[in-house]
């Protein structure tokens, strides 16, 4: 019997899952963080090593077995450059496993899958490595594989460059909405209401307290998305087409990834990854309705698997070829 680790390192956690040759997932553990490049390459190694042990742990193999993993893959942020791909193996290749864990490892180079955090999602979400995942979360990105192993991105720069369509972009436009009906510029929205409710503000103006001064992030402003949607989803015309403008900018980056990798009738699944699409707003309604125009034997789905467990299929191929 063959056994993978599949890991997916982010900037909030490290997820690692412990898989057999037939696919069933026999453990899973999480850790911290493990984005090597802005929290350093000892970090990183910290939480995937972590992760990889609360994996094995939550197996509960038997006292008297011990196996032997094969293969691994790390789907990771940001990792792209021959220099990362680097890093990285030179981090699985340092990983020590607990003298304690029923477990040996024996990575040959081959066997040794290091990817994007996109690849592992899509594959993750639909089970194999050919389709398309729209990620829409606090960012956003588009990634897609076609069956002849052509890859293409679109997006994903960040939320300065880009992350058109995300939970940061829709809730930065929330907040610019409610502030220029306040200033007399925009029409009507109920977006100052709930934003000042949510944050138990005197006034709008103390808005500039909350987002410059008290120093918020793109993760605590992104929160703020879900105050959009309900809005859009009470009828509020500014929310709606702020809602409506960040699915057009979904579908038209999904677009842009299907042209470069499907003929027109071709059969292929759309994962839809990320917060944005589980709110009231009806986001996958409106983005199924546009795809069908564009790719009409495409098939819209939910995820079926995490991320992690896509890592964990790519390192049982890498076995298989």
């Amino acid at each position: 019997m063959n056994y993978v680790f599949g890991i997916d390192g982010g900037g909030t956690k490290t997820t690692c899952i412990l898989m057999d040759e037939n696919s069933v997932v026999l453990g899973r553990g999480e850790a911290g963080p493990s984005n090597y490049q802005t929290l350093g390459i000892d970090t990183a190694k910290q939480s995937i090593q972590l992760a990889i042990e609360r994996a094995v742990m939550s197996a509960k193999i038997e006292a008297d077995s011990t196996i032997n993993i094969d293969a691994i893959c790390l789907g990771l942020a940001g990792v792209g450059r021959p220099k990362d791909i680097e890093i990285v193996q030179f981090v699985v290749q340092n990983l020590q496993l607990a003298k304690n864990l029923p477990v040996t490892r024996s990575f040959l180079p081959r066997n040794i899958v290091i990817c994007s955090d996109c690849a592992i999602a899509l594959v993750g979400a639909t089970g194999n490595p050919v389709g398309v995942a729209v990620i829409s979360g606090t960012g956003s990105i588009v990634f897609g594989q076609n069956r002849q192993g052509k890859t293409k991105r679109v997006g994903g720069w960040g939320y300065i460059l880009g992350d058109e369509g995300s939970g940061y972009d829709i809730a930065v436009s929330g907040l610019q909405a409610a502030l220029k009906f306040c200033d007399g510029r925009e029409e009507f929205t109920l977006l100052a209401q709930k934003f000042q409710q949510h944050l138990r503000l005197n006034n709008l103006e103390e808005l500039v307290d909350v987002v410059y001064r008290r120093g918020w992030g793109v993760t605590e402003i992104a929160a703020l998305a879900p105050i959009v949607d309900r809005a859009a989803a009470e009828g509020d015309r500014v929310a709606d087409s702020i809602i409506s403008r960040a699915v057009a900018e979904l579908t038209f980056s999904t677009k842009t990834a299907i042209s470069e990798l499907f003929s027109p009738r071709e059969e292929f699944e759309i994962a839809i990854v990320g917060g944005v699409w589980g709110g009231e707003a009806n986001c996958r309604g409106r983005f199924e309705s546009a795809i069908s125009a564009i790719a009409p034997n495409a098939k819209v789905i939910l995820p079926r698997s995490e991320p992690a467990v896509g890592a964990a299929l790519l390192a049982l191929n890498a076995l298989k070829n």
